[in-house]
């Protein structure tokens, strides 16, 4: 059972809608059955339990029809909110961030990943420690663990404490070490190029389409989640690195960002920005306007970039097509559309991704990296799309 509440103070019914869309992909993605979705307006959320007395008893009359036992919210719950839910319900109650927390662990593969995943899952749950963590005492060293007159929850909150530290050690040890590979790539003189973009915009298959590589590609969420850096080469005297990083979402919890920094510090070392769009989803602005938010977050917003407007294969019907789009005619001169810092393709058909490559190496070699616009593009999706 899906939740959502929007605000009376004004008309929030489409991007309400538009988000529990979202929050329906993500649990799908964890592998969820969706049974039905309950909204409400309010002035602001219950501080005891998010929604009214009345939304609470409507949840427990749809679960005798519906059988439900996972009530997830679209925001993230405090403490108080999730106990006192769980208690009026009597089912499993989680948040949005929680959510994606599992779909998290679901995804890592590589040991920084699972590092990550498990330091912001701790970060998450610390708070809403209730004395019912017997299990983490395997995680103190067992014997010796527990002081005299110290409470279980007491015992608990220790032990995370405790194992928050060690992994942020080993978190800054798996930094030190990507700081030195990082040192090392900028000794050879090759170019360093990243993709970023709202999560399933496509950047796996793009990724793939440039570099031969066959990373997983998935019509899920956070199909990538551990970067992966492949070399591309354009001719016998050019060629680039490019790095796949983890999709960026809304509602994206600052725990998960701080605790995948390390990962993260990756956009910072690069030469270029690839900004990967999907240009036919009908929140493409919303979505682009989220990844520029989290971009300024990480101080990165100035890093100059290509925005790639991807998935035309699902709107265009052959690469003739796209190569129409692209330019126009004014009189007798022929004036190429997109600007230098905008590209169309489709990553999964390979359309125009000739023309891309040619606008990543205009500035990695012909233009001394003189900075390509970083100035967010979302005003000229409407216009690209109609």
């Amino acid at each position: 059972m899906l939740v959502g509440v929007g605000s009376k103070a004004c008309n929030q019914s489409r991007s309400l809608t538009d988000s529990l869309e979202e929050l329906s992909y993500l649990a799908k993605t964890a592998g969820a059955k969706v049974v039905d979705v309950v909204t409400q307006k309010l002035d602001s959320p219950s501080p005891t339990h998010y929604v009214g007395k009345g939304k609470i008893e409507e949840l427990i009359k749809l679960g005798e029809h519906t059988h439900y036992d996972t009530v997830i919210f679209d925001d993230e719950l405090s403490p108080r909110q999730q106990r006192n839910l769980e208690e009026a319900l009597g089912v499993k109650v989680i948040d949005r961030t929680a959510l994606i927390l599992h779909i998290f662990a679901q995804k890592a593969r590589t040991h920084e990943g699972k590092l990550q995943v498990e330091l912001a899952q701790h970060k998450y749950l610390l708070p809403r420690l209730v004395g019912q963590w017997s299990h983490l005492e395997r995680l103190g060293g067992g014997i010796g663990t527990r002081g005299p007159g110290e409470s279980q929850l007491e015992t608990d909150r220790r032990l995370i404490h405790k194992r928050i530290n060690l992994l942020e050690r080993k978190l800054e040890t798996v930094r030190k070490h990507r700081a030195l590979y990082r040192t090392r790539r900028k000794e050879t003189g090759i170019p360093i190029v990243a993709l970023v973009g709202y999560t399933n915009a496509g950047k796996s298959t793009l990724f793939n389409t440039l570099s031969k590589a066959n990373v997983e590609v998935d019509d899920r969420l956070f199909s990538t989640l551990d970067p992966v850096t492949r070399r591309v080469v354009v001719n016998a005297e050019k060629q680039f690195l490019i790095t796949d990083t983890v999709g960026f979402i809304q509602k994206l919890p600052p725990s998960i960002v701080a605790a995948f920094h390390a990962t993260l510090e990756e956009l910072d070392e690069a030469d270029l920005l690839l900004h990967v769009v999907d240009i036919t989803h009908k929140n493409a602005a919303t979505q682009c306007l989220t990844v520029e938010k989290i971009l300024a977050e990480l101080d990165i917003q100035t890093k100059p970039r290509i925005t790639v407007f991807n998935k035309l294969d699902l709107t265009l019907a052959s690469e003739a097509e796209l190569k129409a789009l692209t330019t126009f005619m004014c009189g007798e001169a022929e004036i190429a559309l997109p600007s230098q810092n905008i590209a169309l393709i489709s990553a999964a058909r390979g359309w125009g991704i000739d023309d891309l490559l040619r606008k990543i190496a205009h500035y990695l070699w012909e233009t001394g990296r003189t900075p390509v616009s970083a100035s967010s593009p979302w005003n000229q999706i409407s216009s690209y799309r109609s």
